[in-house]
Formats: C-alpha cells, sequence, structure tokens
C-alpha cells in the first residue's frame, strides 16, 4: 500500500529540542493535565486522562474516529466543562493562566464574500470599524502577523479565494496574535497534501523554536509525524499509549486501536 511505503521512508534526523525530563517543570513552561474527563449528556467521551505538554515542544494527538480528539482539545480550551485538573507552570514553577492560540478544523468561508485577509485581521485584532480606511500602523501590524508565517503577500486577498494552505497560513498567523503559550491545532493536515504536510510541519517546527511555545495537534495522518514531533499521545477513551512517535505507532495499542495486525511495524 502507497502510505505503508511512506512509512516505512520517513526520514529521520535528530531532534532538535529535548524536552525536560517527564514529569518535571523544573526550567520550563508546561500544561499539566491530570486525571480529565468529559461527558456530553449520558455519553462519556474521555475519561482519567493524564498529560504533561512542556514550552518548546510539538505534540501530536492520535486517534480513531470518535475517541475525543476535538472534544479534548476543545476541553484544554475551556470550550467544555472538565473534570480533573489542568494547571499551567510558567519556567519559574509559578502556576498561570496560559494564553492559547487555536485553529480550528476546515473553518468554511463563502468564495463570494469580499472580505479581506486585511479585514479579517482587523475586525479579530483590533477595534477599528471595517468600513473605514485601514490606518498605516495597522496595516503594518497585520503584515508583522502575517510575517510570522511568511505569509505577507496574502494581505489584499479576499478570504473565500484563498487556497486551502493559504487560509490555513492565514489563521496561523490570527492564532499567534498575540503570541500564546500554547497553539492548539484541530487536525491542520486533513486534506493536505505530502508536500503541504511539510511545508506545515517545517513551518510549526519554526514557530515554535522562534517563540519557545507548545504545539498541540490533533492529527489523522501519521506519515510524517516522526521526523517533527516530540511526542505522540495516543487517546482511545482514555490515554492509551504516550511517548515518542515511533515508540507510539509500533505499539500494541496503537494496532489495536486502528485493528492492524500484529505484523503492522513502523
Amino acid at each position: 500500500m502507497e502510505k505503508e511505503k511512506l512509512y516505512q521512508n520517513i526520514r529521520t534526523r535528530q531532534p532538535k529540542h529535548a524536552p525536560p525530563p517527564p514529569g518535571s517543570c523544573h526550567g520550563a513552561c508546561c500544561l499539566r493535565g491530570t486525571d480529565l474527563g468529559l461527558r456530553l449528556g449520558d455519553e462519556t467521551v474521555f475519561q482519567h486522562v493524564d498529560l504533561h505538554i512542556h514550552c518548546g515542544e510539538i505534540v501530536a494527538l492520535i486517534g480513531p474516529n470518535g475517541a475525543g480528539k476535538s472534544s479534548l482539545l476543545k476541553a484544554i480550551l475551556g470550550q467544555y466543562p472538565h473534570t480533573g485538573q489542568l494547571d499551567f507552570f510558567l519556567s519559574t514553577g509559578d502556576r498561570a493562566q496560559p494564553v492559547f492560540g487555536y485553529v480550528p478544523q476546515n473553518p468554511v468561508f463563502d468564495r463570494n464574500d469580499p472580505i479581506s485577509v486585511l479585514d479579517l485581521f482587523i475586525a479579530c485584532i483590533a477595534r477599528w470599524p471595517v468600513f473605514l480606511p485601514v490606518p498605516k500602523t495597522l496595516r503594518e501590524k497585520v503584515l508583522a502577523c502575517l510575517a510570522r508565517v511568511h505569509g505577507e503577500k496574502l494581505i489584499d486577498r479576499r478570504v473565500g479565494t484563498l487556497s486551502g494552505g493559504e487560509l490555513q497560513r492565514v489563521l496561523l498567523a490570527l492564532a499567534l496574535e498575540p503570541v500564546p503559550h500554547i497553539l492548539i491545532l484541530d487536525e491542520p493536515m486533513s486534506g493536505v497534501d505530502i508536500d503541504g504536510m511539510k511545508l506545515l510541519l517545517d513551518m510549526l517546527d519554526e514557530i515554535r523554536r522562534s517563540y519557545d511555545l507548545s504545539i498541540l495537534m490533533s492529527t489523522h495522518d501519521f506519515t510524517m509525524l516522526d521526523p517533527y514531533v516530540d511526542k505522540v499521545l495516543l487517546l482511545n477513551d482514555t490515554i492509551q499509549a504516550a511517548g515518542a512517535p515511533r515508540e507510539v505507532l509500533n505499539s500494541d495499542a496503537f494496532r489495536t486501536a486502528f485493528h492492524l495486525g500484529k505484523e503492522w511495524r513502523v
């Protein structure tokens, strides 16, 4: 199968980021969830979830359809009430309220909508009526935001005419204003080809190094996790496995969750 060949040909490289030892937050900011659970109506979405994410790490949240990945992200963001304890610690060890950046899954814009990328930013980050001419200082601020994702050329484009990759770049730039402690992306590689995935992951790698923030993303695609991701969390009712990409992708828990045979190896 084509995807299996991709798994076998994943390029390897030395990790660019050495996370602190497990269980330690000393000298690095971190997000720690303890015994997190979520019920929606009569349904238990997930339970007994523990997670530990340090600044500078890229963490991938994986799991089968219906495992609760998007719901866990929304619980972390405070959009769903959850049980358990969620704490954020600064590098000093002090608790703090984290700043989150969020890129949702598959946002849809009307291709006939005349709103431009500049208009979208002004509406989101500034108290300035969009029907008035934009001051030079605000335009320069939007350009600076787009520069974080190398998207300055998109500033005057209509949002509805952007390609999927261009729209993702704009939403990522929005999520980085202000620069958050934790950047959360829900299925950012959905519908993106291999070249697009590499461009996105290269950009996320650059962002986490430039700003020393944590990145937590859910994904259904595992072909390129190993070169970029520090840690993988396998969610299926609870966290079934956690560790380096190859460690999790070669685990019995992964094979069970995705109904793979015992011969499956990455």
